[in-house]
């Protein structure tokens, strides 16, 4: 079975194929894959034709680390996933404490593609003190 349907992308972060000379591209699930990471980590505001466009998560930079943190980290993200990842569904996000690194985050993203039913899960290491390893 064919995904073209799927997509095709420039593959982030950008790359050039040397042996071609043209940028690396990124298809299907893994396109998805890089579209979510894009969003997770791209700012409301930063991009200025879209100025809607992200998930608004750097606003919980040196927030506490307590259970309200998380939900509402939670809730932006799965948010910002299902305004600008139409291709998925069946969304579920949790944050917890790394048990390794008290100002670490782990943002679990669980999706389901719609056309092809199959079922992800992404991890996404969010530092609530920016600069730390």
């Amino acid at each position: 079975m064919s995904k073209e349907f799927l997509g095709r992308g420039w593959k982030f972060p950008i790359e050039v194929d040397e042996s071609t000379g043209r940028i690396k591209q990124s298809e299907h699930e893994d396109d998805i894959a890089e579209a979510i990471r894009i969003i997770i980590w791209t700012g409301k505001g930063e991009r200025l034709m879209r100025p809607d466009f992200g998930c608004g998560i750097d606003r919980y930079l040196f927030e506490s680390n307590d259970d309200t943190t998380l939900r509402l980290i939670e809730a932006e993200v799965e948010e910002a996933i299902r305004m600008w990842e139409p291709r998925v569904h069946e969304i579920e996000v949790q944050a917890e404490r790394d048990a390794n690194d008290e100002e670490k985050l782990l943002i679990h993203v669980k999706y389901e593609v719609r056309s092809t039913n199959n079922l992800f899960n992404q991890v996404y290491p969010f530092y609530l003190y920016e600069g730390s390893n």
